[in-house]
């Protein structure tokens, strides 16, 4: 079962009923099928911008929500990028462990024109732009959200 899955069922729980704590959302997960670590479900508490009211986990009323699991790549970038290597038309984007396609998703998401593709594996993304020219617009691009 996915991560977009996941947390589609922990939104479905937190409205459909209070869940006032961690441990508790949990065991509603497990009924559902879903086996998770507390690390998990406080990355996925956080990514869905739930808050912790007196009722119980709500979902947060200033952020936009968007699609579970879908974040926008200035911040991905900022979190989990280490660096950034030009090879002719290619990039090689190196993130910390586990990180290669939920960053590669969010940058594919922004729609730049510049980019052909994007392969994500564990730590590394393969970026294909069009041109030499375009691929180090992308890397300045990606350098500036870095920061």
């Amino acid at each position: 079962m996915s991560k977009t899955s996941r947390q589609n069922v922990i939104l479905d729980l937190v409205q459909q009923e209070a869940v006032v704590n961690q441990e508790q959302l949990r065991k509603l997960l497990l009924r559902q099928g879903f086996d998770v670590t507390q690390a998990t479900l406080s990355r996925d508490i956080n990514e869905l911008a739930l808050v912790k009211t007196t009722d119980g986990y709500t979902v947060s009323r200033n952020e936009p929500q968007s699609e579970p699991g879908l974040h926008s790549a200035g911040r991905l970038v900022r979190e989990f990028v280490a660096e950034v290597r030009e090879a002719q038309n290619l990039l090689v984007v190196r993130t910390t462990t586990g990180s290669a396609q939920p960053v590669a998703a969010a940058i594919d998401g922004e729609g730049w024109p510049e980019i052909v593709g994007t392969v994500g594996g564990d730590d590394t993304i393969l970026v294909i732009s069009q041109s030499k020219k375009n691929a180090h617009r992308v890397a300045m691009r990606i350098k500036g959200l870095m920061q």
